[in-house]
């Protein structure tokens, strides 16, 4: 008898998330890799390579194999897959192995055939795709497959999926590369421009977390940043609160917030009329920045829901996928 392993992937930009077929997670990495550059051997996947970026040698490289929801480096991306699925030693005893993986909504027809060869290659001998929205909305609880209008945005480092689903399908769809890594970008240009400090994408991540907002909130302060002084290259640091960070991410967030009214101007009414009972639903990691949720509601005159784990509901999308299959 061959026995069969059934896995949900959530390959995202910066994180890769795995669930079993009950929505359970067992992986949830960053979606990096840490290579020799002479052997191009893997030397690290996950968090032990996420450590790495910025303090390698020179003979060490640590990369993102993802770029705006899109693989950028087949191979890497293979490895990194193989490395998370059949890293523990349990994973052996199953013979076959079938996987529902997500790609961005959008992509073109090339881009979804490398997810599915990266799949294969790493292992995986069936594969089927899934949107990301769709999952989303899946993993959010929505009725996806009645024939009512729900609406997701699902907002992760490297793009924004914004869809309207009815009878298991989109209606309206629109993919922008605007999202958390944009967010960490703005916050490195404003420190290069204003303060002369150059700093990594790993400590823009830290500012966004600790005081990054987009409304203001109670406990508002500041934090000491350390970086490069990119007048004398010695190490340098300044305090930026979080009015100044606000003010940065208020322009990557317009444009996400522009995003969803085209969306909602091309949705038919019908589907709209069920959109503004149910409202928009936030998934995502980016879903928590603070005060987000309140400006899309004001912005666009509808309640905003955030899940109960925004940035676990792509993954859980994939296990109710698996489960409808079978």
């Amino acid at each position: 008898m061959i026995l069969t392993r059934d896995i949900g992937i959530d390959l995202g930009t910066e994180n890769t998330v795995i669930c079993d077929r009950r929505g359970r997670i067992i992986i949830r990495e960053p979606s990096v890799v840490a290579v020799d550059v002479k052997s191009r051997r893997v030397l690290a996947t996950g968090d032990r390579a996420k450590e790495m970026i910025g303090r390698t040698p020179g003979s060490i490289v640590a990369i993102k194999p993802l770029r705006e929801g899109v693989i950028a480096d087949f191979d890497m991306t293979a490895d990194m897959l193989h490395s998370f699925i059949f890293g523990a030693s349990k994973a052996s005893m199953f013979a076959r192995t079938r996987a529902v993986v997500t790609v961005p909504s959008g992509v073109t027809e090339v881009e979804r055939r490398a997810v599915e060869d990266a799949a294969r290659s790493a292992g995986i001998q069936e594969v089927e795709l899934i949107e990301e929205p769709m999952a989303a909305a899946l993993g959010a609880g929505l009725p996806v497959y009645d024939a009512t209008g729900s609406m997701v945005v699902d907002i992760g480092g490297g793009t924004c999926d914004i869809a309207v689903i009815s009878l298991g399908g989109i209606a309206a769809r629109k993919s922008v590369k605007i999202a958390g890594n944009a967010l960490n970008e703005a916050i490195i240009n404003y420190l290069k421009k204003n303060h002369n400090l150059l700093i990594g994408d790993v400590t823009a991540e830290d500012i966004k977390l600790k005081i990054g907002s987009v409304a203001a909130y109670d406990g508002e302060g500041a934090m000491e940043v350390r970086g490069r002084n990119l007048t004398d290259g010695l190490p340098k640091a300044v305090e930026v609160t979080s009015e100044q960070i606000r003010e940065v991410l208020l322009e990557p967030v317009s444009e996400i917030i522009t995003a969803i009214r085209e969306t909602l101007e091309v949705t038919l009414p019908e589907l709209a009329a069920d959109i503004i009972d149910r409202g928009i639903y936030l998934t995502g990691g980016t879903a928590l920045l603070k005060g987000l949720a309140e400006l899309i509601s004001k912005e666009t005159k509808m309640q905003v829901h955030i899940p109960e784990n925004p940035m676990e509901a792509v993954a859980i999308g994939t296990a109710m996928k698996l489960r409808r299959a079978r």
